[in-house]
């Protein structure tokens, strides 16, 4: 399959699945958005599922840079710690936003999900749990495994709140973990 026809068929499953839900979304539909027949899109994607965790891999890989760019920016461990914060407002507002997070719809979806949808979800649960970590151990030292696994969780509380109310900000999630991390210093 040409990179084109791959990037066509990419953008329209991320903006069909991760806007209208994977499974009231028919494989047609995104057919006829990428402009793409089913036997191009059957000879890179055998399934539904390959498809939709492709478009979920390319969307951690520019996840991961958003978030890598936002800690970049910032001037002290604590910031770098706390960009999290910044990369879910910066990606939201990017190209490829949705409404939340793709990795828990697809998660919530996927009851019996398959195994290439379970894995691109399991890669970014752990890449959100190993750089948060990694992020403070500068921050907190030995306790900063505890303290990743409570951002996580402020994390997926603030990709759900985007459901409740879509002008939904960061601001509220940063205070908390800022009082998460002055907790594990003190």
């Amino acid at each position: 399959m040409r990179a084109t026809t791959e990037a066509r068929l990419l953008d329209a499953a991320e903006e069909l699945f991760f806007s209208r839900g994977i499974a009231a979304t028919p494989v047609d539909a995104v057919l006829a958005r990428a402009g793409a027949s089913a036997a191009t899109l059957y000879r890179g994607y055998p399934t539904k599922e390959a498809l939709v965790a492709a478009a979920l891999d390319r969307r951690h890989r520019d996840w991961v840079a958003t978030w890598d760019a936002c800690v970049e920016r910032q001037p002290d461990d604590e910031g770098r710690l706390l960009a999290v914060f910044d990369a879910l407002d910066a990606f939201r507002s990017g190209p490829r936003g949705a409404r939340w997070c793709a990795f828990l719809g697809a998660a919530a979806e996927h009851a019996d999900e398959s195994a290439e949808v379970a894995a691109a979800v399991r890669t970014d649960t752990e890449t959100l749990r190993s750089r948060l970590t990694a992020l403070a151990e500068p921050v907190v030292g030995p306790d900063a495994a505890a303290l990743a696994e409570e951002l996580l969780l402020v994390v997926s509380g603030d990709l759900a709140m985007r459901l409740r109310d879509p002008g939904h900000r960061t601001a509220l999630a940063r205070e908390v973990a800022r009082a998460l991390v002055a907790r594990r210093r003190a």
